[in-house]
């Protein structure tokens, strides 16, 4: 009868495998195939070759050739191939398949039933596995160390007791108690029953396999358990059981787990105390977890005095000085790997990119490039992915768009790193067209999408498009993420809806709220002048013991400067300082600045970046030079000029505000100076602009255009409104005194 129902299934895959044939992958299979087979009658070595050719079936029709083929030729009665079927066919999650090839094995040895047993097991097909190993031990064969552990595994997940302890006199009685694996399976089998005494029992057992305790190690920091890593190595220690390699790899992983870097410090003295201190494995670990622990000045001098290096060791030096922000050093340390005679690989040159993206070297970058297609990584997408985001930051977007078009299968992160390259080249309607191109090709933004597109509807004031993201987040359930939902905190505010921001802002649970969600909010209100609320939100910081960073104080300054509050400018800069030891940046100074400036605290601004501790910058000189021509201070309007000019010597807009100011004070030698600068330097300054929209459609207007087909009655409404306003008494600064 099998043999009536094997040949039945021989039709059916015959039928499969000869339209597969005509492939050339299938032709390239069976090129391996013997053409003569007596009748199971196989060698050891025809056999191993006919294994093998099993391990490069990534299909299940082109397994059911070969299968085919073995029936055709008599051998699918030999265990060996049929044990390689089975489990080549569960692989491939066909179990149904390997139970069929068992079915017709007319007289299956022990090979076959642990075979199955094993895969029945790890499908859950519990009450199969049960059935099928009482059948087996009826025939007086047993399942082996490596079987028996799915076998209890099995009677865990029924709840089946009886069955449990029956095979566990079995496991005694073939001495397999005394197996690491088995061990454990037991354990986890009476713990699982509740039985804890009988757990406790077996868990005593003095075990002296090394083997058994680094697996128990390995699978407490696996499991999210490091801290079991460390009670489980020190009750090996006093079971006599002397620790390897594995065991201290091990431990330094569950260091990293636990981000305990003292922790980590004692392995290295256990380390130092034995004789595996020149393993390289052992090495590579202990690198590993000062590098991710943010000890870099140890990690640096471990791999100094490493006697072996790999690429691997390389690579994490490299990524350590690269992810932690110094990518001077990455870079030093990629030429002396070079130097060294290591090749870079794959992993190097994403460890590398990043670095090359923020200093925007772009012949470093191209380099890289080039190394990458000479040792054919560039197959790999997330290379790709680096490429175009070090291209789009090094100012080469022609390059980043090449590799994107040329990337056949791309991935969220491909469309992402494409749209944050437009977004950055202020190309926003290229960014917002590839977003509608990437849902259209079926790719779901995710959360860094989202966070990449919306500056792209803040640069040409799309609110509407801004509104149908943040519906898209919600819908998705990405909003909930704090990194989204600050993102269209951000947006909101920037296009003037200040309450939508503030209730995004409120939604939020004030204990989950990062500095970053602060710092956005008070950036928000800063813009917008409100010191009131800047204040509050500063006061309530400090209540919930946030310590402001930076980017809190340069938005408390600039709320001061919006609102013209010199002594409270004064205070904030000061406590930054005195108090949270923040040192101020160019931002900083430049608003102090600005704020003294507009105040008329001219000699005060002077003072003020005499004392800077670092040169300043055309930051501090621009706010410094409007101040001069707010208050006709030609004298220092000429000195800021010249430093300025000395620094931007291309940007118009610095010879434009000096011409104003020397016509301001009536010095038209200067303005015609100014003039000539401009001619015969060819510099034009690039007209200011802006954007509004209504009712789903965005308005660009540039100064002094009428390109708007509505552009008579904006002026004529500007007109009346410039009316009001000087009948409100209202003089315009701009205007010399």
């Amino acid at each position: 009868m099998k043999t009536i129902e094997g040949a039945w299934h021989l039709s059916k895959c015959a039928v499969g495998g000869n339209m597969l044939l005509r492939s050339p992958q299938s032709r390239n299979l069976f090129s391996h195939f013997p053409s003569k087979f007596s009748h199971l009658g196989a060698s050891r070595a025809q056999l191993s070759s006919l294994s093998s050719l099993l391990d490069n079936c990534n299909k299940t029709e082109f397994l059911q050739q070969i299968h085919a083929r073995f029936i055709h030729y008599g051998l699918h009665q030999n265990s060996t191939l049929s044990a390689k079927l089975i489990d080549s066919y569960a692989n491939l999650g066909r179990l149904d398949l390997s139970e069929l090839v068992f079915s017709f094995v007319n007289d299956p040895n022990a090979l076959l039933y642990n075979t199955i047993l094993r895969n029945l097991s790890s499908f859950g097909k519990c009450e199969k596995t049960l059935l099928l190993y009482q059948e087996m031990v009826m025939k007086s064969m047993y399942p082996d160390e490596f079987t028996y552990p799915f076998v209890l595994k099995t009677c865990s997940c029924v709840f089946d007791v009886e069955n449990g302890k029956k095979i566990h006199c079995h496991v005694v009685k073939l001495g397999f108690d005394s197996d690491a694996t088995v061990h454990a399976a037991l354990i986890d089998m009476y713990e699982n029953f509740g039985e804890i005494e009988d757990a406790e029992v077996i868990g005593r057992m003095p075990i002296k396999n090394l083997a058994y305790w680094n697996s128990f190690i390995a699978g407490s920091y696996q499991n999210g358990c490091p801290h079991e890593s460390f009670r489980i190595f020190k009750k090996m220690r006093l079971q006599g059981v002397e620790f390897d390699s594995a065991t201290l790899v091990n431990l330094l992983r569950s260091c990293v787990d636990l981000n305990s870097l003292e922790t980590g410090r004692q392995v290295h003295l256990l380390i130092a105390l034995s004789n595996l201190g020149e393993d390289l494995s052992v090495n590579t670990a202990l690198l590993t977890m000062y590098c991710k622990l943010g000890n870099l000045e140890t990690a640096r001098s471990l791999f100094d005095r490493m006697p072996e290096k790999d690429s691997v060791v390389w690579n994490l030096m490299i990524s350590a000085y690269s992810r932690n922000g110094y990518p001077q050093e990455a870079l030093k340390l990629l030429i002396e790997m070079g130097r060294s005679g290591v090749r870079a690989d794959l992993f190097t040159a994403i460890a590398v990119v990043p670095s090359v993206a923020e200093l925007k070297s772009l012949c470093h970058g191209k380099q890289i490039h080039a190394n990458v297609i000479r040792n054919g990584s560039d197959y790999q997408i997330s290379v790709h992915n680096s490429l175009i985001e070090m291209y789009s930051k090094c100012g080469n977007l022609e390059a980043a768009c090449k590799i994107f078009d040329a990337v056949a299968n791309k991935t969220v992160v491909s469309w992402s790193s494409m749209i944050k390259g437009y977004v950055s080249h202020d190309l926003s309607h290229d960014a917002l067209f590839l977003f509608t191109k990437m849902k259209m090709e079926g790719v779901s933004p995710d959360a860094i999408t989202l966070i990449n597109i919306v500056p792209a509807c803040v640069n040409i004031g799309a609110l509407e498009t801004l509104k149908y993201f943040h519906g898209y987040s919600i819908k998705r359930g990405l909003n909930i993420i704090i990194s989204v939902a600050t993102a269209f905190l951000i947006s909101y505010a920037k296009c003037g809806c200040i309450e939508i921001a503030q209730k995004l802002f409120d939604e939020g649970e004030i204990d989950c709220k990062d500095i970053v969600s602060w710092n956005s909010m008070i950036s928000a209100y800063s813009k917008h002048g409100n010191w009131s609320q800047c204040l509050e939100l500063y006061n309530q910081m400090k209540g919930l013991k946030l310590k402001p960073d930076r980017v809190t104080f340069l938005g408390l300054l600039t709320a001061c400067v919006n609102s013209g509050y010199v002594k409270e400018g004064w205070e904030c800069f000061q406590e930054m300082t005195k108090i949270y030891g923040c040192q101020p940046n160019q931002e900083h100074y430049a608003c102090m600045v600005d704020l003294l400036g507009r105040a008329g605290h001219i000699n005060e601004a002077v003072d003020l970046i005499r004392t800077m501790p670092i040169e300043p910058d055309a930051r501090v000189w621009g706010p410094l030079l409007s101040a001069c021509k707010m208050h006709s201070e030609t004298r220092l309007a000429e000195f800021a000029a010249e430093k300025l000019i000395s620094m931007e010597p291309k940007n118009a807009g610095n010879y434009i505000l000096l011409s104003n100011i020397y016509a301001a004070a009536g010095k038209w030698d200067g303005v015609a100076r100014m003039r000539c600068i401009l001619r015969d330097k060819g510099l034009k300054k690039t007209p200011g602009s802006s954007w509004l929209e209504i009712n789903g459609n965005v308005h660009e207007f540039r100064v002094a255009d009428r390109s708007h087909p509505k552009s008579e009655e904006i002026y004529n409404i500007l007109r009346n409104l410039e009316l009001e306003i000087k009948e409100d008494g209202y003089i315009n600064s701009e205007q010399p005194a």
